[in-house]
C-alpha cells in the first residue's frame, strides 16, 4: 500500500469533534463586534511581495525569515499573507473608502509564517483582525481595549489575560530615542546575542523585546521610550489610561512593549496570559498612522488589533458547560421500502417547518437494530423511526435517546409540532 500523504508540517486541521468551539467563538465575537457597529471586510490571501516589504519592513524576522514567497506564471512576486492589516488597508487604499469617511472594519482567515511549529504557533493560523480609519483621537484606541475587554467576559476568559499597554511616540521621537537605544547597547556588545547584534543598526527596538535570558539584565537597564515622549504623544497616552480608570479595566505599563512591525506609533497594546507556556500574547495591537501615506494614501489616522483563533481557543477548551451546539438533534431511521420514499420525504418537511432542526437521516440502509446504534452514535437527542407501518398510516415515532421519556407514535403534523417545543426548550 502507498504511504498516505500527510498534512504540512505546521498546516493543521480543525477535525469535526473540534468545530463546535470554534463556532461558538466565532459567534460570540460577531456579536461584540456587531454591537460596536464594526463590518466585515474580506480580503484575498495571496498578495503582491512588495506590500509587506513596504509595510511591516525589510528588516523585520517576518519579511527576512518567515514569509512564503513565490513567483508566479507572470514572474511577478507574490506572498501568502503573514497578517492582515496590509491588506485590509490596501482594499481601503485601491476602493477609496478612506476619502473623508471613518470606517471600523473586521477580518477573520488564515495567515501563513513559516515559523517552528509549537503549541498555539503553526505555520497557517487563523487570525481575527480589526481596524479602525480616520479617528485621531485616543477614544478609539480606548475603544479597541474596551471591545476586547467585553470579548473577554463574554468568551468566559477575562480571569485568564492581562493588559499591557505602552506608547512608541511618534516616528520623530522614536529617531531620537532609537539613537540613545543603539549608544546603549554599543556599551554592552560583547551581552548581544547574534540577532540582536544584527538588529542594534537596524531594528533596534526589537532587542527590547529579546526572550534570551542572558540578556534581560541588560535590556532592563536600557533607556525608556517614555522619556523621549514629547507633549501629544504624552497627553494622548494620559488619555487612554485615564479611560481605563474610569471603567475599571486593569492594566499594566510594560515599557519593553515594542511590538514586532515597524508601522505602529503611539498607543501599542498586548493581552497576555500565563496559560499558554512561551506563547503569551494572545492579541496585540495599536495605532499605525503612518502605515497609509507608506503604502501611497494622504495622511490619515489608523488603530487595529489582531488576535490569534487558535490561543484564544487553547485558553477556552477547558472551560466547563459551554454551550456548544451539538451536530445531530435527531436521527431518521426508515426500515422497508415504503417507509424509505415516505421517510425521504417527511425529513423534507421537517427541514422546511424547522430550519433549525439539525436532521440526519439514515442513508445506508441496514435493520432497526443497526440504525437505532447509529442514531445514538450521532448525539441526537431523538430519533425519528419510519417504518412500513408508519408509512402506510401517515405517522411516525420518537424516541428519546437521552431521557426515559419513551417512544410515542405520532401523526406526521404532530411530530412536526413536538420537535417544534423540543427546538423551544433547548
Amino acid at each position: 500500500m502507498a504511504n498516505t500523504i500527510q498534512a504540512i508540517r505546521g498546516m493543521h486541521d480543525v477535525l469535526p469533534e473540534q468545530t463546535p468551539l470554534w463556532q461558538y467563538a466565532e459567534t460570540i465575537i460577531r456579536q461584540v463586534l456587531a454591537s460596536y457597529g464594526y463590518s466585515e471586510i474580506r480580503l484575498p490571501i495571496v498578495e503582491k511581495t512588495e506590500l509587506f516589504k513596504r509595510s511591516i519592513g525589510e528588516v523585520t524576522d517576518i519579511v527576512e525569515k518567515e514569509m512564503y514567497t513565490f513567483d508566479d506564471r507572470n514572474g511577478d512576486s507574490l506572498t501568502l499573507r503573514p497578517e492582515g492589516t496590509a491588506g485590509c488597508l490596501r482594499a481601503c487604499l485601491e476602493h477609496s473608502l478612506l476619502n473623508g469617511t471613518v470606517h471600523r472594519l473586521w477580518y477573520s482567515g488564515p495567515m501563513y509564517r513559516h515559523e517552528r511549529p509549537q503549541k498555539g504557533r503553526y505555520r497557517q493560523f487563523i487570525q481575527l483582525g480589526v481596524e479602525t480609519y480616520g479617528m485621531a483621537a485616543p477614544d478609539i484606541d480606548a475603544e479597541l481595549i474596551i471591545l476586547m475587554d467585553r470579548l473577554w467576559k463574554r468568551l468566559g476568559i477575562r480571569d485568564k489575560v492581562h493588559l499591557q499597554l505602552n506608547s512608541l511616540g511618534t516616528i520623530e521621537e522614536r529617531i531620537v530615542y532609537r539613537e540613545a537605544l543603539v549608544a546603549y547597547f554599543q556599551q554592552h556588545l560583547d551581552v548581544l546575542d547574534e540577532d540582536s547584534q544584527r538588529r542594534l543598526y537596524t531594528n533596534p527596538l526589537r532587542i527590547l523585546d529579546t526572550k534570551n535570558p542572558t540578556m534581560q539584565a541588560v535590556v532592563a537597564n536600557a533607556p525608556e521610550l517614555m522619556a523621549y515622549l514629547g507633549d501629544d504623544s504624552r497627553q494622548h497616552f494620559d488619555a487612554i489610561t485615564r479611560i481605563l480608570a474610569e471603567l475599571d479595566i486593569p492594566y499594566s505599563i510594560n515599557t519593553r512593549l515594542v511590538r514586532g512591525l515597524d508601522y505602529y506609533s503611539k498607543t501599542v497594546f498586548e493581552w497576555v496570559t500565563t496559560e499558554l507556556g512561551s506563547q503569551g500574547t494572545v492579541c496585540a495591537g495599536g495605532r499605525y498612522d503612518s502605515l497609509i501615506e507608506q503604502l501611497g494614501g494622504k495622511p490619515n489616522f489608523a488603530v487595529g488589533f489582531a488576535m490569534g483563533m487558535e490561543r484564544l481557543l487553547a485558553l477556552m477548551e477547558n472551560l466547563p458547560d459551554l454551550p456548544l451546539s451539538k451536530p445531530v438533534d435527531a436521527y431518521m431511521v426508515r426500515v422497508g421500502g415504503e417507509a424509505e420514499r415516505v421517510g425521504l420525504r417527511f425529513a423534507e418537511a421537517l427541514r422546511t417547518a424547522l430550519p433549525n432542526l439539525r436532521l440526519q437521516m439514515n442513508a445506508d440502509g441496514g435493520s432497526f437494530k443497526s440504525q437505532f446504534k447509529k442514531a445514538d452514535k450521532s448525539g441526537a437527542d431523538y430519533a425519528v423511526i419510519i417504518g412500513d407501518d408508519e408509512a402506510s398510516r401517515g405517522e411516525v415515532s420518537l424516541k428519546a435517546l437521552r431521557n426515559e421519556q419513551g417512544q410515542q407514535t405520532l401523526p406526521q403534523a404532530q411530530a412536526i409540532e413536538f420537535l417544534k417545543h423540543y427546538l423551544l426548550a433547548r
